[in-house]
């Protein structure tokens, strides 16, 4: 009888770009990805950041210097098409694209909201995305094992007040998800929809005392019983990279918080 040997890795030796991918999310993503023995390329707007991030990844994967590789990109402009384009052109062909580049969270109440600011709250979570998408489709290798995934959030299923930018922008990122999925096939099209993650967001946030107690309070409500870090949900990117067969999907990893 014949037998095939398993991929047990199905990340080693394969390309990913990670855009946002110098702090929380995208920076948790990248250590995993290395982990795995796949080969990364990082983005983010600023070169500063990316220099540190660069010299926390080779310090503590000092094996894998050879396998990150750097580029900067504006996604927060009127100009950031061509950023996109500049950036792949520079990257080249790549098996895996990650997108979890994002600003400051635009939470406002309603009265305070105008067009120019919900214009601000679209552009790095909806706009560039599907940019990233359409420009990204030329530099992805062809086939199902391949894959584009987008970040979307919680908010989208539960309505919380001051956040109707973002709910907005997360269900519009859950509809493009799966109409790109159709548009870019066979390459697969999802994303992952965190709950509240510690990440360093917060920190610009919050005072530490009033993080922490806030964490703590909400942290209690999970069925975890407990606030996320960004190294457990990075796993949700993993599998959508691995697993050739989903697509169109939105994947929780929010602590149980959508069903309490």
């Amino acid at each position: 009888m014949s037998s095939t040997k398993y991929n047990y890795n199905k990340l080693a030796d394969t390309h990913v770009l990670i855009l946002g991918g110098t702090s929380g999310l995208g920076f948790a993503v990248a250590k995993a990805c290395l982990a795995h023995s796949a080969r990364i390329t990082i983005s983010s707007s600023s070169s500063l950041r990316i220099g540190s991030t660069i010299k926390k990844l080779v310090s503590e994967f000092p094996d894998c210097k050879e396998r990150i590789n750097y580029y900067p990109c504006d996604l927060s402009r009127e100009t950031s098409e061509q950023e996109i384009e500049s950036l792949f052109s520079q990257v080249g062909i790549v098996d895996h694209i990650v997108y979890t580049a994002a600003d400051a969270l635009p939470l406002m109440p309603l009265g305070d909201i105008t067009r120019e600011k919900i214009i601000a709250g679209v552009q790095m979570r909806l706009i560039a995305p599907i940019l990233v998408a359409k420009i990204g489709s030329r530099y992805l290798t062809p086939g199902p094992e391949s894959s584009l995934t987008l970040t979307s959030g919680g908010i989208s299923e539960r309505p919380t007040e001051n956040w109707t930018i973002v709910a907005g922008v997360m269900g519009g990122v859950n509809s493009a998800v799966r109409n790109l999925a159709l548009e870019m096939k066979p390459v697969r099209v999802n994303a992952v929809s965190p709950g509240l993650v510690d990440t360093e967001m917060w920190d610009a946030t919050f005072e530490k005392e009033e993080k922490d107690t806030a964490f703590r309070a909400l942290g209690e409500k999970h069925l975890t019983g407990r606030i996320a870090s960004a190294d457990e949900v990075a796993e949700a990117y993993l599998y959508l990279m691995k697993d050739s067969n989903v697509t169109g999907r939105v994947i929780s990893s929010d602590s149980g918080s959508g069903i309490v």
